[in-house]
């Protein structure tokens, strides 16, 4: 982990702040003016740079709010706290109009700065992770028809601002086409930002979008920037736009409308300088027949739409993502990379992929760990994908004979009947397979009554094995004893 810058002309601020970051393991590097900065900067590279940078506000030689305008021009994503003995208005708003991550009114609880400092370090590791995977690995993959529309659409787009709505079903990469678009768009040097409507509480999900004042609500101990503010100048990412709560709703259009909210518990309007790209798995337009989302909040999102095309309408894509997956989850374990044979990936071609890509995805990670030899055959396969429809039917014509007495079979079956190893009666049943516990309270009246298979079985149907406990049957022609863990006799 890189350091963490500490400028300020006071040397206890410095001191303390050195002395609780090195108890958190968290390294320091200390300057006394904003003009050792900008040099240690030009001097070094990516690698000796801050990985946050905490700069007072008012220091002799230069000011925070100069050196925070600086670097976010040269390092548009360090984040930057900004503290001050001076607790004004004027500086708060200038520090956060300049981009910086937090305001630090002086004196400070040391406790709660250093719980400020690793947020600022924990945002800034995320950020560095989601850069390295965009620079590591492709923005998407496709050949078939359904995402080469999708690519042009794109490209289209690219030297727009206009909002953007992308719809498909769950697992077919919307965060993924977000990105691209902001990234082939005028905001690309700004900032991505994503937020699922879904997966924060109605109470504070409207502090995330929009923010707060300090004392807006019980806990707001320091003002705290929404994500609209977050994303200015680049792109804010609303997913699962449908899910959002039916008051948000009205907020959210009135920024879309006139480009201005308030922070909650705020009385000063902020301008809103961001695209907005929204994406759903939900049929919005049956969501506003039924009342749950808004006619107008739709059409303003609605301007152009995007439909991602689920995994099953895209099959020639299957074996070049799995390879790709594959090579992707070596790499994150550090091993050799899994090779996948013609047969199991025409099993794959015909499972449904309820999950679509990400199901694809883990299917692979699962593949990687827990692939007995580096080439993947289709027994390998996870449950799940279940037998191709050719050896289904194998399955289902094998003769009765075969070798089905698996000691687990009879464990199961056992174990169902509340008994021990004992003797099964495996009998043909063409209705498919069942499994049968004999009870010994079971009446003779019952016994008589069973279904009984004395017909000779029709060719069409499927022949099934019934597991019974050992008794008496009015057709032991068509009945063979077997003892658990033994074979067939």
């Amino acid at each position: 982990m890189k350091p963490i810058w500490i400028v300020d002309d006071d040397q206890s601020i410095r001191f303390v702040l050195e002395k609780a970051l090195l108890r958190e393991d968290l390294p320091t590097r200390s300057f006394s003016n904003p003009r050792e900065v900008l040099l240690a900067l030009e001097a070094g590279d990516d690698e000796s740079g801050p990985q946050i940078l905490v700069s007072d506000i008012r220091m002799p030689g230069g000011s925070g709010l100069d050196l925070l305008s600086k670097v976010k021009e040269k390092h548009p994503g360090l984040p930057v706290i900004i503290m001050t003995a001076f607790s004004d208005l004027d500086s708060a708003v200038s520090a956060f109009q300049g981009g910086a991550f937090e305001y630090l009114p002086k004196p400070f609880d040391v406790p709660k700065a250093i719980e400020l400092i690793r947020r600022a370090v924990e945002e800034s590791q995320r950020e560095e992770v989601a850069e390295e995977r965009m620079a590591a690995a492709p923005e998407m993959l496709g050949q078939a028809p359904a995402m080469q529309d999708v690519f042009r659409a794109i490209g289209r787009l690219s030297q727009s601002n206009v909002t953007v709505m992308i719809t498909g079903e769950s697992g077919t990469g919307k965060e993924l086409v977000a990105r691209a678009l902001h990234k082939h768009s005028p905001r690309a040097a700004g900032p991505f930002v994503a937020i699922n409507t879904a997966a924060i509480p109605k109470d504070l999900l409207e502090s995330e979008l929009f923010g707060h004042e300090r004392g807006a609500f019980t806990g707001a101990q320091t003002m705290r920037r929404g994500r609209f503010e977050q994303a200015e100048g680049g792109t804010l990412f609303l997913d699962e736009i449908g899910d959002m709560p039916f008051d948000l709703q009205t907020r959210l259009l009135r920024v879309l409308s006139d480009g201005h909210f308030y922070r909650v518990g705020g009385h000063n309007a902020v301008k809103a300088n961001v695209r907005v790209i929204a994406a759903t798995h939900q049929d919005l337009e049956q969501r506003v027949k039924e009342g749950v989302f808004r006619e107008d909040l739709f059409h303003r999102l609605n301007v152009i739409r995007l439909r991602l095309p689920a995994l099953r309408e895209r099959l020639d894509d299957i074996p070049m993502l799995t390879r790709h997956f594959l090579q992707q989850s070596a790499k994150q374990l550090g091993v050799e990379p899994k090779r996948i044979s013609d047969a199991a990936l025409a099993r794959l071609a015909t499972y449904g992929f309820p999950g679509n890509v990400r199901q694809l995805e883990n299917i692979c990670h699962w593949l990687t760990v827990m692939a007995p030899a580096q080439l993947v055959e289709p027994k390998d396969l996870p449950p799940e994908i279940g037998p191709s429809p050719d050896e289904g039917g194998a399955a289902r014509t094998a003769p009765l004979t075969a070798e089905i007495s698996k000691p687990a079979i009879c464990e199961r079956a056992a174990r169902r009947v509340g008994g021990t190893h004992q003797a099964l009666r495996i009998e043909a049943d063409p209705h498919g397979t069942r499994e049968h516990p004999r009870s010994p309270h079971r009446s003779r009246a019952e016994a008589r009554h069973r279904p009984q298979h004395d017909h000779p079985q029709d060719p069409g149907t499927r022949p099934g094995i019934t597991l019974v406990i050992a008794g008496s049957t009015r057709n032991p022609s068509r009945s063979a004893n077997m003892d658990c863990g033994s074979s067939p006799q």
